[in-house]
């Protein structure tokens, strides 16, 4: 998974093609649930390219994007955003494919 390294970086990805950030942290243990299962999901689901988010890198931009609970995903299709799963919950791999099978 691609790591964003910063706001402008940020704002060039969601422009050009379809992008699923992935707001997250090291500290977080929801976070490191899920991460075992992401490799799976990026594959199954290629037509996207997922990017990670380090929220304590990041902070400024998750607080423009109203995002206040990790983990958390927001997609992206040409800079129209396709929907958002965030919230403080633990997600669990079922989950996280229904949000993006509604995209």
């Amino acid at each position: 998974m691609k790591q964003l390294t910063s706001i402008e970086e940020f704002q060039e990805l969601k422009e050009s093609g379809k992008h699923i950030f992935l707001f997250s942290a090291d500290w977080c243990p929801d976070c490191r649930v899920i991460e075992p299962i992401l490799p799976e999901i990026e594959a199954k689901y290629s037509e996207f390219t997922f990017v990670y988010v380090d929220r304590d890198q990041l902070i400024d931009l998750c607080v423009e994007m109203d995002i206040f609970g990790i983990p958390s995903f927001v997609a992206f299709d040409h800079g129209q955003e396709l929907g958002r799963f965030v919230s403080k919950d633990r997600k669990t791999k079922e989950e996280i494919e229904q949000f993006i099978e509604k995209l």
